[in-house]
């Protein structure tokens, strides 16, 4: 028979912070676009070609979505024709080591389809039955 163990960290806190964040790093492009705005303000059309392949429709919905969650901040440049830049607020700088974090994680993982991921896929499979 399998015993219950309680678990240590308790319950999550209401409204839970986690999930917030975890969400907002989930959208679309949404990693990449604060990646490139963490060192410098950047126009849309620089951020268009960094991202490659993001639809100028798409990259408008996100950075409209990151200013209304108060991570990025949009500048209209009094200049002829108005030039836009974007760059991170305090509150997104605050992502940069989240960031950082899951850039080496990603750099120790082995690849999705390497003997090394399909051997530790089988060992929790097998563990958690």
């Amino acid at each position: 028979m399998i015993r219950h163990r309680p678990n240590k960290s308790g319950p999550a806190p209401e409204s839970c912070p986690l999930e917030g964040s975890l969400k907002l790093l989930a959208g679309a492009w949404t990693p990449k676009i604060l990646w490139y705005l963490r060192l410098e303000p950047r126009r849309f059309g620089d951020l268009k070609r960094d991202l490659g392949g993001i639809s100028a429709k798409v990259l408008t919905t996100r950075l409209r979505e990151l200013e209304k969650r108060g991570v990025v901040i949009r500048t209209v440049m009094p200049t002829s024709p108005p030039t836009v830049e974007y760059a991170l607020t305090e509150l997104g700088a605050k992502l940069n080591p989240v960031l950082d974090a899951i850039v080496e994680v990603g750099r120790q993982l082995p690849p999705p389809d390497s003997a090394a991921a399909k051997k530790a896929a089988s060992v929790v499979a097998f563990s958690s039955n």
